[in-house]
């Protein structure tokens, strides 16, 4: 599993680390473009309110608001890991689709969290499936057409075991994670900023076969999740990447770099890749999805149990509080007119000052076009 050097980390050395490999210390700079971003080698996902525009702004791209990230055409949106949308550099998007494919079709079922019964039933191998999605989803959008339309054409057009009831539209339609893994593996993004999401081609996409990458492991390094997690969520073990990737511990295991670096924390083997590094002391208002708060190792980042209910309820999360390299609580946003209010809530007291708060909480009403109202905090 790596190279072995008992390297003993604490939990503030780890949290440091991922603050500083994920570039959550850079002040905001104009002359950065917007694909210089460490994060975007494993996508910035876009949940949530201005949600990747944020977290590039956060990581010191100066972005004026969710609609220059949705101008910006040097990156694309397409669903990826977790079937979430996550930004990507467009360049770049040939080479995700390599490294973003199940390993095989296990894998891939793992991937698709409950849609691949169906395709047992019906005696289809989950990688066919895909497959034979991908073309008729490429087929149906020849042009701009908003997801429920795609999904309609394609219900058609597949053979009814590729249907499931779904009781919210009460009608017979292709799972939705399996409908949303197939699109980028037939060359389909997202436009950006459309609710509900409008799919389209990729422009240039070359001429394959629809459907998974043979070799997810011969795509660009950078570009591999397992890499991607070890180096920007590390120090990890296989079972807490396999969490990110919806996939199991074996899997991760078998494509385990081989150049991880073996490392303990509190007693416990992990491996990273990268050199060890420490974060500028900053504060920073996290978006819900943040990367920096989608790590497995839950416990490590938040050691409360209380805190961790509250920052990861099952519907609506807050976004998290960064103070030097802690998290130090959550806040909401309330918009009221023209105006941005923010409710703070702070798991100590004098966790940080107001200035400093302030400050970025005038950065995000900025984001949004918004001037700031009032911040109130409780703790």
């Amino acid at each position: 599993m790596g190279h072995h050097g008992q390297m003993d980390l604490t939990r503030e050395q780890v949290i440091g680390h991922r603050i500083a490999a994920q570039q959550l210390d850079r002040e905001p700079s104009a002359r950065r473009a917007v694909t210089d971003a460490a994060i975007l080698d494993l996508g910035v996902q876009d949940s949530g309110r201005d949600g990747a525009s944020w977290a590039l702004t956060n990581r010191g791209v100066a972005l004026a608001g969710p609609e220059a990230l949705a101008e910006a055409d040097e990156l694309t949106l397409v669903w990826s890991l977790r079937v979430s949308p996550h930004f990507y550099r467009r360049a770049e998007v040939v080479e995700v689709m390599t490294a973003v494919s199940p390993f095989d079709d296990a894998d891939a079922a793992k991937r698709l969290v409950g849609a691949a019964k169906p395709m047992a039933t019906a005696g289809v191998a989950v990688g066919d499936a895909i497959a034979e999605v991908a073309r008729t989803m490429r087929a149906a959008v020849s042009e701009p057409t908003v997801k429920g339309e795609v999904s309609t054409r394609v219900t058609q057009e597949l053979p009814g075991d590729y249907a499931i009831h779904c009781r919210p539209c009460n009608a017979d339609h292709v799972p939705e994670s399996l409908f949303r893994m197939a699109a980028l593996f037939g060359g389909l993004e997202l436009a950006p900023a459309t609710s509900p999401p409008v799919l389209r081609r990729i422009p240039g996409w070359p001429r394959r076969p629809a459907g998974v990458a043979a070799e997810p492991d011969r795509a660009a390094e950078h570009l591999q999740p397992i890499r991607g997690y070890l180096r920007l969520l590390g120090p990890a073990t296989p079972a807490e990447v396999a969490g990110f990737l919806d996939t199991t511990a074996g899997v991760v295991t078998e494509h385990w770099p081989q150049d991880a670096v073996e490392v303990s924390v509190g007693g416990k083997k992990k491996w990273m890749l990268g050199e060890l590094t420490e974060p500028d002391r900053v504060v920073r208002l996290l978006g819900p999805y943040d990367l920096l708060v989608q790590g497995s190792d839950r416990e490590l980042l938040v050691p409360e149990a209380t805190h961790r209910k509250a920052l990861w309820p099952t519907l609506g999360r807050p976004g998290p509080l960064l103070a030097d390299g802690e998290i130090v609580g959550h806040w909401r946003p309330r918009a009221k007119g023209k105006k941005l209010d923010l409710e703070v809530e702070l798991w100590r007291s004098r966790a940080v000052t107001k200035a400093r708060l302030g400050e970025q909480a005038e950065r995000l009403a900025a984001h949004r076009g918004l001037g700031l109202g009032a911040i109130s905090s409780s703790s």
